[in-house]
């Protein structure tokens, strides 16, 4: 039984770090949560089968950026979308204008015409080092406020984007992400 004793205190202390992780985690999804929306989209594509052009329905994810309505999504979300609606945290469906794309960072810009939207602010990301947490809130296919985290990987990497074009100063995570998490 005395030999039990050092282990009650690992597990104790153990208990307390994994409280204050999930309690740190809890807290961003708290104050962020209702910045993240959902994005549908219906866009104009040509049928590989029978090369003939239909609307197929997509969707994802973006966060709002300023409080009269600007939101930041991922270019692959809306290139070619004809119809582009955002459903806000607490149930409103309002149509968007897209206002700026740049595909070779994948990076889109729209627009709603609403107020008072509570906006995500932007850390200065050179103070980030790896191994420090990071939270992925999404709401793909509509599931509001999916969370995973995870700790920021490495910094300075470089991708390729979806039209094969490299992006430079990239920060990695291994928070898992959602399939239809793109933008959010």
């Amino acid at each position: 039984m005395e030999n039990d004793y050092p282990l009650q205190l690992v597990q104790h202390a153990d208990q307390g770090l994994l409280d204050a992780y999930s309690g740190t985690i809890t807290r961003v999804v708290h104050e962020t949560a209702e910045s993240v929306v959902h994005i549908e989209v219906i866009k104009r594509i040509t049928d590989p089968r029978t090369r003939q052009q239909r609307d197929a329905p997509g969707s994802g994810s973006g966060f709002i950026i300023s409080s009269d309505g600007f939101i930041v999504t991922n270019n692959h979300v809306i290139e070619q979308a004809k119809d582009i609606r955002v459903s806000l945290s607490d149930g409103r469906k309002v149509v968007a204008e897209l206002k700026g794309t740049d595909p070779s960072t994948d990076i889109a810009v729209l627009k709603i015409y609403e107020n008072n939207l509570k906006a995500l602010a932007f850390a200065d990301s050179s103070s980030l080092q790896p191994g420090q947490i990071a939270v992925a809130i999404g709401n793909p296919l509509g599931l509001q406020h999916t969370v995973t985290a995870g700790v920021v990987s490495a910094l300075g990497r470089t991708l390729r984007a979806s039209n094969g074009r490299l992006i430079d100063d990239v920060i990695q995570t291994d928070a898992s992400l959602n399939p239809c998490n793109s933008g959010g």
